[in-house]
């Protein structure tokens, strides 16, 4: 298994959390304030430092409905460069960016401005209908700008057969099929999800792509502190609605769901 997860998180496995930001300039909610924003994301960002996780994953869920790919405007990207600055200059974690929906080039920019060291991907190989449209493989334009651009520190990891979704397109491809052309278009770690946000993966799936792909593999939603012992097989555990009050995404943080997370994670680290 290529071991840059170890040598990026300090860990063999690690626990990821979510900082959901609040509507950004361009969204339907957006209030005119982006230093409030601001203000949520590095408190987050903070106690989850305090509770003792190892990285964080910076994204504008709050952008609702979200623009797809090169549609996404400059003002988002704007904003989750400063963001994302104000994150670092925070906290000691290393972070990671998405930028909704597909806004994949847009995420990578933004992480090279603000000192971010991955970003998590959708639409990186085949094709799928989201919930915001048709969303095409971007691998080839991506890792070509990441080349360009000098920002070959940035990891991509990407979703395969992701949340929100449909994949018919698809569907005489198996999960393994996905996870090795991402592999061959040079992906840096895969991420299995449930249906939806707050859904758990299939710990199956998770076990069968950890015992035959060379890459890191993630969970992407729905871990809880009962049931994370069952995504074991995992090295990145990203964490969000769990961890949230009420256990829904858009909730502010609960402590004392986040210390429940971290002795859940000391239970199985080894």
């Amino acid at each position: 298994m290529d071991n840059w997860f170890s040598s990026h998180f300090g860990q063999r496995s690690g626990l990821i959390g979510m900082i959901h930001v609040g509507p950004l300039p361009g969204a339907p909610g957006w209030s005119g304030d982006l230093g409030a924003i601001l203000d949520r994301a590095v408190e987050e960002a903070i106690l989850y430092q305090q509770a003792g996780f190892h990285g964080l994953l910076l994204e504008n869920m709050y952008d609702r409905p979200y623009m797809i790919g090169e549609k996404v405007g400059p003002e988002t990207v704007a904003a989750m460069a400063v963001l994302g600055h104000e994150v670092r200059r925070a906290v000691q974690l290393p972070l990671g960016v998405q930028v909704l929906a597909a806004a994949n080039q847009q995420a990578l920019a933004v992480a090279l401005a603000c000192g971010a060291t991955f970003i998590r991907v959708e639409g990186f190989a085949y094709a799928h209908v989201a919930d915001e449209g048709w969303i095409e493989g971007c691998a080839g334009q991506l890792v070509r700008s990441r080349d360009q651009w000098k920002a070959g520190h940035i990891r991509i990891i990407t979703d395969i057969k992701k949340k929100h979704s449909s994949h018919a397109v698809t569907s005489d491809l198996s999960l393994l099929d996905v996870a090795h052309g991402c592999e061959f278009f040079l992906a840096d770690g895969l991420i299995v999800t449930g249906s939806a946000t707050g859904q758990p993966a299939d710990a199956n799936e998770v076990r069968l792509l950890a015992g035959h792909s060379s890459l890191p593999v993630f969970v992407g939603s729905g871990l809880t502190p009962e049931n994370l012992g069952e995504f074991a097989a995992a090295q990145g555990l990203i964490i969000g609605s769990s961890v949230k009050q009420g256990g829904y995404w858009d909730g502010a943080l609960d402590t004392k769901q986040l210390g429940r997370l971290r002795s859940a994670w000391e239970a199985i680290k080894n």
